[in-house]
């Protein structure tokens, strides 16, 4: 099917160009590649094209620089940031895209900004990222000439050559609550020494047929107000947590039979301490490593040693040596469970001891093992516990927030301690009001905790969007909390360290959610470390649907599970039945700019789906594709319908295998 070029930009003719140029020498070209249009090339042709015509003409091009979608204030903000040195030298920039654009920069810029395009009228929006400066689309576009604030959209009155003098207070007469157009236009150029220009180019009258971009004004503010709010990018999905955010946790007993993996964090898998026929008790330590980065594994029950095997893991695409135990029922526990002390009597180095040998890792998903944060050099000033959940249908943390708040408040104070901080940071959002509430109760006076209510947002859980939300900080690309001070935690992972100090339990348990279509008995379970998802399915009376599909995980970062015979893990959070993304074929990028919009590491997802499908992995890696935390934003809004969490996935392990 061919598709329709909605390109809202074409390059002035020569003359016009020159005309606008006159004066200035040193020439700095920005250009915008075009949006809604299909994707083919990195570098539109009119930047070659306008480069060519300055230099014939005698100019000199200090610089280029192509991004996509200029009217991003944000991130075109940052992008000329890195390039001031090369802009400071030029006595102009020049700029190609449409009248959204221009004014985008030229509010981002104190040197004239002249626009070497008119924008076409497309009718609706320009634009793709809904930032206040608008567009009517003239089609003759004289931003250069007013200082990059647009008459026609920004006077309410739409006035072209001049203030109509009704102004008072700087506020426009017809829109009190709108300021004067044209004293800004004034106010910008006196700043540029630019007042005469007004005389020397004067624009034309407009078309006022054309479409009015006011009918779009109020959609515009209010989508714009969430946008950045707390962090760039994100999206709100449909969240459905009421089906189970009421249900208290139920413990489900341990099957006859439970498969433990020996890798159930980042890091190196364990070699087995047990063998076929010996006999174990719930808590012993079955896996061990002498890696740096790796975590203990512990059997969850007591019983006998069936087999030590190879077996499919949920999450790796690799089989895992995974010790099978039979249940003896009797659940005797090993003689190292016991309790190590309190909150006021142990030691910070005693925790990261019982930490470590308790096997905890982040239990959020992600399973790095916690002793290895806790261990670090980097200086840390703040603890802080992520208790958004962010992820639609899930539960758990909630419930334990609810039910167990002094434990939750507690293995934070652990955590403090264990850093040496003094200060440690509850984050709620406010999806979770009971849990909010209950936590605020227990917090003992002088304890260094504070709780945090944070607006609803997803991913806000992921850790440097949590950290900016809260503490306005940002992990560099390729860094970690670290970096900045911060150790950022998961609720259950509090639990599960409070567990370890106060009576020595290691991580052989843990509460998830298992909820969806088809789920005649949802709930919030505590299940035993290696219990089957197919035993599960059976307690739960699952049903999976046609068209349907069970994912251990959330809705949107999930693993989708075609075999029910792989065990619960120690970051398993929810298991969970979802519609299968629709089977409709994908279609060429646009460049809607839409996943760009809603990215939250600030990436540009199109390019990188541009670039693994010409399976270009040099460009993938330095747009920075191993920076994708695969929370499938991007995807959720993808016009094109691209699969784009599985081609980011594709595309990092070929980066990574290549830097071997």
């Amino acid at each position: 099917m061919q598709k329709i070029d909605y390109t809202k930009y074409k390059l002035k003719t020569k003359i016009e160009i020159l005309e606008m140029l006159t004066g200035h020498k040193r020439v700095y070209i920005l250009s915008c590649n075009k949006c809604f249009n299909e994707f083919t090339l990195d570098v539109e042709p009119e930047t070659a094209e306008l480069n060519k015509t300055l230099n014939e003409a005698g100019k000199t091009t200090i610089g280029f620089m192509a991004l996509d979608f200029l009217c991003n204030k944000y991130l075109t903000e940052k992008a000329l940031n890195n390039a001031k040195k090369d802009i400071e030298e030029a006595d102009a920039v020049a700029v190609i895209s449409c009248g959204v654009g221009v004014q985008t920069i030229a509010e981002l810029l104190n040197i004239p900004v002249i626009t070497m395009c008119d924008t076409v009228n497309q009718g609706g929006y320009h634009g793709i990222s809904l930032n206040p400066e608008k567009c009517g689309a003239c089609g003759e576009c004289y931003l250069s000439v007013t200082g990059g604030i647009c008459p026609v959209v920004d006077c309410s009155k739409g006035l072209i050559n001049g203030a109509c003098g009704g102004a008072k207070n700087g506020k426009c007469e017809v829109s009190k609550e709108k300021e004067c157009a044209w004293e800004n236009i004034f106010r910008r150029l006196a700043g540029q020494n630019r007042q005469n220009i007004l005389i020397e180019q004067q624009p034309k009258l407009r078309n006022y047929n054309l479409n009015s971009v006011d009918f779009v004004e109020t959609y515009v503010k209010s989508v714009q107000a969430k946008r950045n709010e707390g962090f760039y990018g994100g999206i709100y999905p449909e969240e459905r947590k009421e089906f189970t955010s009421k249900m208290a946790v139920e413990k489900i007993a341990a099957p006859d039979l439970v498969y433990i993996p020996l890798q159930q964090h980042a890091g190196a898998v364990c070699e087995p301490l047990v063998k076929k026929g010996d006999k174990v008790k719930a808590g012993q330590k079955i896996g061990d490593s002498k890696a740096l980065v790796s975590a203990f594994i512990h059997s969850s029950v007591s019983g006998e040693v069936i087999s030590v095997e190879s077996k499919k893991h949920p999450l790796l695409p690799f089989p895992v040596p995974t010790i099978i135990i039979k249940n003896d029922k009797k659940d005797e526990k090993d003689t190292s469970i016991l309790p190590k002390g309190t909150i006021d009597t142990i030691k910070k180095e005693d925790i990261l001891t019982v930490v470590k040998e308790a096997g905890i890792v982040g239990m959020g998903g992600a399973q790095f093992p916690t002793h290895i944060k806790l261990n670090s050099s980097k200086p840390v000033d703040t603890v802080l516990l992520n208790g958004c959940e962010c992820e639609p249908l899930l539960n758990a943390d909630q419930r334990l927030m609810v039910e167990q708040p002094e434990k939750i408040i507690t293995g934070l104070r652990l955590l403090m301690k264990a850093t040496g901080t003094t200060k440690g940071i509850i984050a709620v959002e406010d999806n979770k009001p009971e849990a909010f509430e209950t936590l605020k109760k227990y917090i003992p006076e002088g304890s260094g905790v504070e709780l945090l209510q944070v607006k609803t947002k997803y991913p806000e859980g992921a850790e440097r969007m949590l950290i900016k939300r809260v503490l306005n900080r940002e992990v560099p690309r390729g860094g970690l909390p670290l970096d900045v001070g911060v150790l950022v935690n998961n609720i259950g992972t509090a639990a599960a360290v409070y567990d370890a100090v106060y009576s020595g339990l290691p991580l052989i348990k843990r509460v998830i959610t298992v909820a969806g279509t088809g789920v005649s008995k949802p709930g919030n379970y505590e299940i035993p470390i290696g219990m089957l998802i197919s035993d599960i399915v059976k307690i739960c009376g699952i049903q999976i649907p046609v068209n349907f599909e069970l994912k251990m995980g959330g809705a949107i970062m999930g693993f989708p599970q075609d075999d029910l015979e792989v065990p619960v893990i120690k970051g398993t959070n929810g298991i969970i039945v979802v519609m299968k993304k629709d089977d409709l074929n994908e279609e060429p990028c646009i460049k809607c700019g839409r996943c760009v919009n809603v990215c939250p590491m600030e990436l540009k997802p199109h390019k990188l789906v541009h670039y693994a499908k010409a399976e270009n992995w040099d460009k993938s890696e330095k747009d920075g594709v191993l920076n994708c935390i695969e929370c499938g934003c991007c995807e959720d809004i993808c016009s094109s319908k691209s699969r784009m969490v599985e081609i980011f996935r594709k595309s990092k392990k070929m980066v990574r295998e290549r830097k071997k």
